[in-house]
């Protein structure tokens, strides 16, 4: 690969990281807490190959007015302005994992929850309805003996997968990054989201039917609709 080629592709990489740091956009891949490293690693990179291209550059007119001095012209070719198109492949990002990722690798309850199993999960907090993160409500739905969860109504926020002829609620947990994540699932009893698309956020309310996680089918609990509703994707997808 020619040295002009080599830089412009640094500076692209390092763009799009400081661009999807910058925008939002890096919740796709890793923890928020990652953030200031993707902005210091993308700056760095783009200073590294703009630097390259201005001593190359200088070193090319140098060799350029020499040439002229004993009577040859040079003309300078700078092949990395071809690379420029390549600048929209860098910069769009792809969309964050979803169904699919959901339907090829199997669910299970976070590891923290075997621990938390230990003791006894505390008891939700008071009101009519609780929020809850997916992964809790699924640790809690295949680890507590105690209960907390029966006849409780909560609401639970993720997207909508389509697989084995069942309906279910999904969020994907990240450790760091995409690539260790996992999901966790809740099937959805009563039809009324049947209809909707894969990947289709939504906040749902209702109650666990106890005793449905379990190892057999890979701790996803059945979840009895009270109400369903259509949301826009959050900007930070994932579960910790």
């Amino acid at each position: 690969m020619r040295r002009e080629t080599q830089n412009i592709l640094l500076i692209l990489l390092g763009g799009a990281l400081v661009k999807i740091a910058v925008n939002g956009d890096y919740l796709r891949y890793v923890k928020p807490a990652q953030q200031p490293w993707i902005i210091v690693g993308g700056a760095v990179m783009v200073l590294l190959g703009a630097v390259a291209i201005v001593r190359d550059l200088l070193a090319a007119r140098a060799k350029a007015v020499d040439h002229d001095h004993d009577g040859h012209s040079h003309s300078a070719r700078p092949a990395w302005l071809l690379l420029v198109p390549v600048l929209a492949v860098f910069l769009v990002a792809p969309p964050a994992l979803g169904a699919d990722s959901v339907i090829r690798t199997e669910a299970r309850v976070p590891a923290s929850a075997a621990a938390a199993n230990a003791a006894a999960f505390p008891p939700l907090p008071a009101g009519n309805v609780v929020p809850l993160a997916v992964n809790e409500f699924v640790s809690r739905a295949g680890w507590d003996a105690s209960g907390t969860l029966d006849n409780r109504t909560v609401s639970l926020t993720g997207f909508v997968v389509h697989t084995g002829g069942r309906t279910l609620l999904a969020r994907l947990v990240i450790s760091c990054c995409a690539a260790d994540a996992f999901p966790v699932t809740v099937h959805l009893r009563g039809g009324e989201a049947d209809p909707l698309a894969s990947d289709a956020w939504i906040r749902v309310t209702g109650q666990v039917v106890p005793g449905t996680a379990t190892k057999d089918n890979s701790y996803t609990p059945d979840f009895t609709l009270a109400s369903i509703a259509t949301v826009p994707a959050p900007k930070d997808p994932y579960e910790y």
